[in-house]
């Protein structure tokens, strides 16, 4: 016996794990800088924790209420209705809320290459095909109108990131406000705003507001520093925002998730300090690193170092944990997440020292 076909199907490759690369290397995991999966320097909500730390007793009731609460808190914050707001494991299942809700058998989306896996991924899981539109770096990995719309094809759906992952780059409010004007009637354009708290860009929700083709995509992994529990959201067009009903799998976004959601969101003091800390390290690696990089408007910078995945694995060997962005088809460039102020100019400094020793 054999599953199906799978063979159309792509691997996340997610970035390597302090665990994982110590016991490679027969390193202490302590003497480990993790800069390679865009996590929160500053872990996470320190609110966020005592939400999980009080809930631990009562984790045998299924999220009814903590749910509900925390879709209420989300669509008060945005301005839209509680409809709106689609709880899910993560920003990834959002996106295979939006595919079940949007796509039939064959029906294509249009998504930005490079770009994150998981947007393809999440369409083919659901019988759906990926077509791509091309962002070069010559043009700042720009994810213009002209780009998508000459490569658009009546897609059911279009991706956008900003910022983008893993350039940094963003599209504004007239530029996606564009392309759903040109686009089909039935084609949805989805944001992807998973960074969109470090960013001085305001966000892509007030066309939610506006529109029934437009939806945003949010969550907690980044800013707030709850990758660990898997809670995102997207927010979707009045008009069909029942439909989370018919494609919500029951509980998806557990009790723990939900009540440590309701007090990331209360703790704007660490929301505050993780942006500025971010927002400080772009700059610095801008300044310091010895190699080209782009305006970023996450919590990462995208270096060009020639050889990335060998240099990658030198700047392992030196304790610094960065991306080989091959696998999103750029072999020459790595992708640095924004660290402490400790651990930022260390980083740099070991990165600009493999470099140099890989010129020699």
């Amino acid at each position: 016996m054999e599953p199906r076909d799978l063979s159309n199907l792509s691997i996340y490759r997610a970035g390597r794990g302090i665990e994982e690369v110590a016991r490679e290397l027969g390193l202490d995991p302590d003497d480990l800088i993790k800069l390679s999966s865009n996590e929160n320097a500053l872990g996470p909500s320190p609110k966020a924790v005592a939400a999980i730390r009080d809930v631990a007793e009562d984790v045998h009731y299924y999220p009814k209420s903590s749910h509900t609460d925390l879709i209420a808190k989300l669509a008060d914050r945005w301005n839209v209705d509680d409809e709106q707001i689609w709880l899910a494991n993560g920003g990834d299942g959002a996106l295979d809320y939006l595919s079940r809700a949007m796509l039939d058998p064959g029906q294509a989306v249009l998504v930005p290459d490079p770009d994150f896996t998981y947007h393809g991924m999440a369409a083919r899981y659901h019988h759906g095909t990926v077509e791509e539109f091309p962002i070069s770096k010559a043009e700042d990995f720009h994810q213009s109108p002209e780009r998508v719309l000459d490569a658009y094809d009546g897609e059911r759906m279009v991706y956008l990131t900003s910022p983008h992952n893993p350039t940094g780059s963003e599209v504004t409010i007239e530029e996606v406000e564009q392309i759903a004007a040109e686009t089909d009637e039935q084609t949805l354009v989805v944001v992807d705003e998973a960074y969109g708290e470090f960013t001085e860009r305001e966000s892509k929700v007030e066309l939610v507001r506006e529109r029934d083709d437009v939806a945003v995509l949010r969550t907690f992994s980044k800013a707030y520093g709850l990758a660990g529990i898997r809670l995102g959201y997207a927010i979707t067009p009045a008009e069909w925002g029942d439909a989370y009903a018919r494609v919500n799998t029951p509980f998806a976004a557990s009790e723990i998730a939900c009540r440590a959601g309701l007090a990331a969101l209360d703790d704007d003091e660490f929301l505050e300090e993780t942006i500025e800390t971010a927002r400080w390290a772009r700059e610095y690696m801008h300044e310091h690193l010895e190699a080209e990089t782009w305006e970023s408007g996450g919590n990462f910078v995208l270096a060009e170092v020639g050889d990335a995945s060998a240099v990658a694995d030198d700047c392992q060997r030196e304790g610094v944990i960065v991306r080989d962005c091959s696998s999103f088809g750029l072999e020459e460039c790595i992708r640095i997440t924004c660290g402490t102020r400790e651990q930022t100019p260390e980083a740099v400094e070991t990165i600009n020292e493999v470099l140099a020793d890989v010129e020699d």
